[in-house]
C-alpha cells in the first residue's frame, strides 16, 4: 500500500510529459527522423542546435509552446535543404501531394500518398 500512496504523490502533469513528451504521433516521427539523419552523418548536432536555434528564435519569445515540432519540422525541412537532400521545388511539391491526400482522406483513416 506504501508503494501505490508513494507513486501517486509523485504523478502530476509534469512528469506525464516527461516520460511522454510527443502529443501526436507526428510528434515521435520528426524527432525520430532527426535523430536517424544525424545518426547517417547527414548533420552534426552542433549543426542541428544551429538551425534549429535559428528557427525558434525567428520564432519570437511570445511562440506559443505548442508550436515546438511546428519549428522541428521546419528545422528539418532547413537543414536537408542546406545539405542538399531535398530542394525547394521537391519539397512544395511533396507537401502540396500531402495536402491533397489529408484532404481526400476521410477523417480516423491513415493518409496515403498515391493511388
Amino acid at each position: 500500500m506504501s508503494d501505490l500512496k508513494t507513486s501517486t504523490q509523485t504523478f502530476s502533469k509534469e512528469s506525464v510529459e516527461s516520460e511522454h513528451p510527443f502529443k501526436e504521433p507526428w510528434q515521435a516521427q520528426a524527432f525520430a527522423m532527426a535523430v536517424m539523419l544525424n545518426e547517417n552523418g547527414l548533420f552534426t548536432w552542433d549543426e542541428w542546435a544551429a538551425v534549429f536555434s535559428d528557427v525558434l528564435a525567428a520564432a519570437g519569445p511570445d511562440d506559443d509552446p505548442e508550436n515546438y515540432y511546428l519549428h522541428w519540422m521546419e528545422a528539418l525541412e532547413t537543414i536537408t535543404n542546406q545539405k542538399g537532400v531535398i530542394g525547394i521545388t521537391e519539397l512544395l511539391k511533396r507537401k502540396d501531394q500531402w495536402d491533397k491526400a489529408a484532404k481526400a482522406t476521410p477523417h480516423g483513416q491513415p493518409i496515403l500518398l498515391g493511388g
